[in-house]
Parts: structure tokens; sequence; C-alpha cells
């Protein structure tokens, strides 16, 4: 299972990689969710990862417009991204949640086929109206994604596993490589979640508050060695 940190600077991104994170994932707290980060900052991140290691964006909990949330993810495979993460907060169905990731495909891969698209869903999109989290692996499939995520919108304490079971996100990760897509898990994901997360192997562990000091993802900073001791115990 790798590790991705979500990383705001470059500061925090030289952090994450020294603790041995596998994916430096770059998003913007302030904004949301997935929030977005700006391009400098993505563009910053990259030039230093000098393709020795992953870097992801997010870019943003996005709203039902193809057009709009297409133009986003071009900005971030321009400023470097090697993944590119979808928030699917407006789409409130599969046909809306689809037409938004074709559009986003499309977009990337007539731009540089290697950059990996990834559809994230809500495990509390019950609460926001947004698409359904189970349906997140078709979505991702049916639009010719890489990669399917669940994380979780509303960040009051509430953890991944408090909206899902064992057998639900079980399910998820089957569907999803039963499509041939890789999966990613979050939401205030810590070390107590490790042992669940590999039965029921998940392949990439998304985190930020558990690896921050503090363990606060909004006034804490990456920590070099909170990371190093997640990255041991997977």
């Amino acid at each position: 299972m790798e590790l991705l940190v979500s990383a705001i600077n470059l500061e925090e991104a030289k952090e994450a990689r020294l603790g041995g994170a596998d994916i430096l994932d770059v998003k913007n707290p302030k904004e949301g969710s997935l929030g977005a980060n700006f391009p400098w900052i993505i563009k910053e991140i990259s030039e230093y990862a000098n393709n020795e290691i992953i870097v992801s964006t997010t870019i943003g909990d996005v709203p039902y417009k193809p057009g709009t949330v297409s133009l986003a993810a071009l900005g971030c495979a321009v400023s470097g991204s090697n993944y590119v993460k979808v928030g699917l907060y407006g789409p409130e169905n599969y046909d809306e949640a689809v037409e938004v990731m074709e559009a986003v495909v499309k977009t990337i891969k007539d731009y540089d086929k290697s950059i990996i698209v990834v559809a994230c869903g809500y495990a509390d999109a019950y609460k926001i109206g947004s698409v359904e989290a189970e349906f997140i692996p078709k979505i991702a499939h049916d639009s010719g994604c890489d990669l399917a995520m669940l994380d979780t919108y509303i960040k009051d304490g509430h953890r991944l596993t408090d909206h899902l079971n064992k057998e639900q996100l079980k399910k998820f990760v089957d569907d999803a490589h039963e499509y041939n897509l890789k999966v990613a898990l979050a939401g205030s994901v810590n070390y107590g979640d490790i042992p669940l997360l590999k039965e029921i192997n998940c392949d990439i562990m998304g985190v930020r508050g558990c690896v921050c000091s503090g363990g606060d993802r909004n006034t804490g900073t990456i920590d070099h060695k909170l990371v190093q001791q997640l990255k041991d115990n997977i």
C-alpha cells in the first residue's frame, strides 16, 4: 500500500518526501476537502519532485460544470501534475458525474496520456446531495479514469469509517479492482486504520491531519517524523 500525503506548500512537500511518502499530493484545505491550490505552488512542487516522486493535485470540490472542470484539470496538468484528482461534489447522480469525468479524461489524455485521472467521491455524499459513493468505481471506469477514490467532504471530526463500514469499503475496493482501477482511500484515516485498509486491499492511503503537528489539517504543518512513523507502520 502506498502513502499519499497532502501538502499545501513546498516546505510541507519536502517534509512529506523526507518522511517517506510515495505520492506528494498538493491541495488547499482552506478551499474544502479537495480544495485546489495555485498553479505556481503546483509548479514549484513539481519542479522540486523532478519526476523522482509522483505529484498528485486536487482541482477542487467541483461543480456540475464539465467545461469549467476541464479547464481546471488542464491547469493541473500544465503545472506538472502526474495525478489529477476531481472531487465530484456538484454532480448529483451517475450521469452527471460521468459527463464531468469524460470531459476531464478527454482533456487530460489529449494533453498527456501518461497522466493519471482520479474520480473522487465522498463517503458522506448522502449528507451533501452528491453522487453516492457506491457509484464511483463504475463512474471512474465508464468515463475512462485510472483510479477511484473516496474522501470525506465535511471535516467535522467524523471519519471515513464513520460513514462506511468494512463491508461497504471492501465492496468499493473490489468493484474498482474488477474494473482494473487502483483505489485510494482517505478521510481522516490514521495509524489505526492501516490493518483495515490492508485487509481490504486498498492501493493508496491518503492522509494529512494525522501527519500534521497537533493532528490538525488546518492549523498544523506536516512533520516528516510523523510521516515516517506512519510509513513504517504501513
